[in-house]
Parts: structure tokens; sequence; C-alpha cells
């Protein structure tokens, strides 16, 4: 481990990630976290960690980004005791809520997306996994992170606290000689002398600009087109069922059968009184 990006999301997290890739780093986002190291972050969430935990989690990898890494921080910093710490922040909390807001009303507007939290595993994993683990122990929220179909319910004075006294924790303890605050306006050269790397001639990148990054990561993100694939296949999987349901309950013998079973079920729970009706 390299780097740690201690920034929440919706800070430029994608922004970096990209830049340290383009830099030659291996970088874990969120994503990579939560599908390549769930379990360990299950383990984190529910049980608790030591400093060996996180070596072992990252020592393959130069670099982290966003949740739930970036929240765990200085633990990993522990077993990673020379790599350099990075934190970026929007202009205000309330710039950086909007943000996160029009991050959730992007995904709730992707069908796609939102029927993959249902009919792919690998996502649904990803989300009450990593997700459910990453709001409960960050935000205190554990419903932060789902989709408006399952009742989510935003808490903007938390959030906005959790933000602003992690951003002031870090600013405060990160150790002075590994540390810079980082602003993307300010392009590669000083991100570059800080981590002792050339400096590239393309321009720095700007990615996820209102939350766009969705629509990428479904069609280049190995996981995400992996989550897409269920999705496929469950859904065909569901049409053909229904259409053999459909099929056979055109057929006398199944509308009995199915009658029957109704009959015997409610019988069982008392609710069913052998008449003619």
């Amino acid at each position: 481990m390299k780097v740690i990006v201690a920034s929440f999301p919706k800070t430029g997290t994608k922004s970096m990630n990209l830049a340290l890739t383009k830099l030659g780093y291996k970088v874990y986002d969120f994503i990579e976290n939560g599908v390549y190291l769930r379990e360990e972050w299950c383990t984190i969430f529910n049980d608790g960690w030591t400093t060996e935990m996180f070596r072992k989690m990252y020592e393959d990898i130069d670099a982290v980004v966003d949740l739930p890494a970036c929240y765990f921080w200085e633990e990993i910093h522990k077993a990673f005791p020379d790599a350099k710490i990075i934190l970026t922040m929007r202009e205000s909390e309330d710039v950086w809520y909007k943000s996160i807001l029009r991050q959730l009303i992007v995904g709730d507007e992707n069908y796609t997306f939102r029927l993959m939290q249902i009919l792919s595993p690998s996502q649904r994993r990803l989300l009450h996994g990593t997700g459910y683990g990453t709001g409960l122990a960050v935000f205190g929220y554990k419903q932060i992170f789902d989709s408006k179909w399952f009742g989510r319910k935003m808490n903007e004075q938390l959030m906005k606290m959790k933000y602003r006294a992690h951003n002031a924790y870090v600013l405060q303890n990160a150790p002075r000689d590994k540390f810079l605050l980082f602003n993307m306006k300010e392009g590669w050269e000083p991100l570059c002398k800080f981590l002792g790397v050339p400096v590239p001639v393309e321009p720095f990148p700007h990615k996820n600009a209102g939350g766009t990054i969705l629509n990428e990561l479904l069609t280049t993100h190995p996981a995400v087109i992996k989550m897409k694939k269920e999705f496929v296949i469950s859904s065909a999987v569901l049409c053909t069922m229904a259409i053999l349901i459909l099929f056979l309950a055109r057929k006398k013998d199944f509308r009995s059968f199915v009658s029957g079973l109704f009959r015997s079920a409610l019988k069982t729970i008392g609710w069913y009184k052998d008449r003619k009706v």
C-alpha cells in the first residue's frame, strides 16, 4: 500500500482513482472492496479487526479510495506506515450533500441498475454486505445505500455532521510528512510532487461529474459487467417461468391442481371450510 485517499465519496474520488491508475497504481475503489474483499469487510463491521487483517487485505494493492477504506484510513496506515495520505474536500458540506443526493437520483433513474439490486446476486451481496455495513459504520444509518424502492431515508444533519467530523479528524491526525490536502483544480503538479512521480502530459482527469459514473461502470467494470449478466440471466429465467405458468394455466388439469393446492393450504391454516360457493 502506497497511497491512502482518506476522502469521503463525492469529493473527487473517482477522478482520484483514474489519476492514480494513470500514474501506474493498482487502485481499489468501493466496488473492488465490496466484491473482492467482501468477507473481510463483513468481518470488520461485525466482529472488529486487527492491523494484520488490513495488511493481508492490501498487501498487493497500491492505493485505496472511497468508502469503506477512507473511513478506516488510520487503521490501514497502521498496517502500512510508509503509505502517503491524501484528503480532498468539496467547497462546503452543502455542496457535498447535494452531490450525494444527485448520485442517488441518477441511480434511481437507471432502471437497469435498480433491477440489478434485486436480480443480481453479486449486486445484492455488494449492497447488503459491504454497502449495508458501510452505511451503518460510517453514518450510523443502515439504509443509506438502499434504493428508494426499499425505503431509503436520508438524514441530512447526521450525514453533514459525519462529513465535518471525518475531515476534521484527518486534518488533525494525519502525519504532516505524509499528508496532502489536495484540490483537483490544482492538476497534476502538486499530486505528482507529493508522490514523487513524473507529471503526465495529458490533462488531469475529471470523472463522475453529476453522478454519471453508473452508465460507464455498466459497460467497463468487470465486476459490474458480471452483475449485469446475472441480471440478464435472472430476467430470462423469470420471463420463461411466467410464460410457462401462463401456458399451463390454460390447462384444466393444471387449474384443478393449483385450486386443490390452494384449498389444502387454506385448510391447513384453518381459513377454508368445505362448502359450495
